[in-house]
């Protein structure tokens, strides 16, 4: 796997949500993991002032270096006449980018940022891999799928929707190797949490779910959750403060106790912990949040939004429930249901317990996306050095 004493770089451009930038880190980390003591590898990150990454900047762990893009607003909008001058102009920043950090490989993990930065890699004629996350590939892998040397995919039928001459691996999704790691002890501390009751997380993503927020907030309005039962509950940033004035009372801790039935927090920077704290989960599908609930052992109850492109969170889901890790619930079933009654009794089912024993035979019968791509790209750069460019 060596490549001599010259720096292998890489250079991975994805970002704007953590649906994009996550499996972007978890590839880079294990990459720097993998290589230790066999090559010096130089890697940086390509993104926007808009994304995530731009706010994560001080704890990414790599160079971050921004270029201007947007993409076209879905409403008829006036800025939309600029998009193709930003264009142009994200071809050219990223023209000189790649001309001055000269890599080896570029990896697009997805979001407007990868467009720019991977035509101008195919252009260059540098080797450019794609990661995609959904069952249903974004508009830029879609674009960009015929130039690519590799595409890994974190669903099969994926591959549907994609022409390319490049391979195609079906890998699963790069969950970062911190997110499994949590402790219970720490997690139960850190939430102010009871260690004895059972623990249902409600995760709506960083934005939060205000459809699936308020079906929860309708549940805990009509009956308290059972005694051996309490709630880990991520609002979003926009439902927070919402969500704590309908639910106020079950935000305080009951007479003469120190913990509180129902932990309510925006967003976390410590997902290892929001996981490690929980036994069964109520999410959207996005792909991010299915690969790391299926890393962290946890069940769970679905509910795909019904408005994501090409009805990729309903496929995402579908093959969950295939192979019984998740059941589903629509988005418009919803008001005929009680949503954490549907949780409670999930939990003390059979089928929960089948759940928890095919999400960990699952885990110990395959190999982490992150090592499978990581090390095919090492593996490429080595092919790029013996042949040149």
């Amino acid at each position: 796997m060596s490549v001599g004493t010259e720096t292998a770089r890489i250079v991975f451009a994805g970002g704007g949500t953590g649906g994009h930038l996550f499996p972007a880190i978890a590839i880079a980390d294990r990459i720097t993991e993998l290589v230790q003591n066999k090559m010096t590898v130089d890697i940086a990150f390509v993104g926007t002032k808009r994304g995530l990454e731009y706010r994560m900047r001080e704890s990414l762990g790599y160079p971050l270096h921004l270029i201007n893009v947007r993409g076209i607003a879905r409403s008829l909008a006036f800025k939309n006449l600029l998009v193709p001058f930003i264009l142009i102009g994200a071809l050219v920043q990223s023209m000189l980018l790649l001309r001055k950090l000269s890599p080896d490989v570029v990896v697009g993990t997805g979001g407007y940022v990868s467009w720019p930065v991977l035509k101008v890699a195919a252009f260059r004629k540098i080797v450019s891999v794609l990661q995609e996350q959904n069952s249903f590939p974004g508009i830029t892998t879609r674009r960009l799928a015929q130039r690519a040397e590799r595409i890994y995919l974190g669903f099969e039928r994926a591959r549907e929707h994609l022409r390319t001459k490049g391979k195609i691996i079906v890998t699963g999704n790069p969950v970062r190797a911190s997110v499994m790691n949590g402790s219970r002890a720490e997690a139960v501390k850190a939430f102010g949490l009871d260690p004895e009751k059972k623990t249902i997380l409600v995760l709506g993503g960083s934005q939060g779910a205000r459809t699936v927020n308020n079906a929860v907030l309708n549940s805990l309005e009509k009956a308290q959750l059972p005694a051996e039962y309490q709630l880990l509950w991520q609002t979003g940033k926009r439902d927070y403060k919402e969500v704590a004035a309908r639910q106020g009372r079950a935000l305080t801790a009951r007479a003469g106790r120190k913990v509180t039935d129902c932990a309510l927090f925006p967003f976390a920077d410590r997902m290892d912990l929001v996981y490690a704290a929980a036994d069964l989960a109520i999410a959207r599908a996005g792909a991010l949040t299915l690969a790391e609930l299926v890393s962290c052992g946890l069940p769970s109850i679905l509910i795909p939004y019904p408005y994501a492109a090409g009805d990729h969170q309903r496929k995402n889901a579908a093959d969950l429930v295939a192979r019984k890790m998740a059941v589903v619930i629509d988005e418009k079933d919803l008001d005929a249901v009680d949503l954490l009654d549907e949780a409670v009794a999930l939990h003390r089912s059979e089928r929960f317990q089948q759940m928890k024993r095919t999400i960990t035979e699952w885990n110990q019968d395959r190999r982490p996306a992150a090592d499978v791509i990581a090390e095919d790209i090492v593996n490429l750069i080595c092919e790029v050095r013996k042949v040149g460019r």
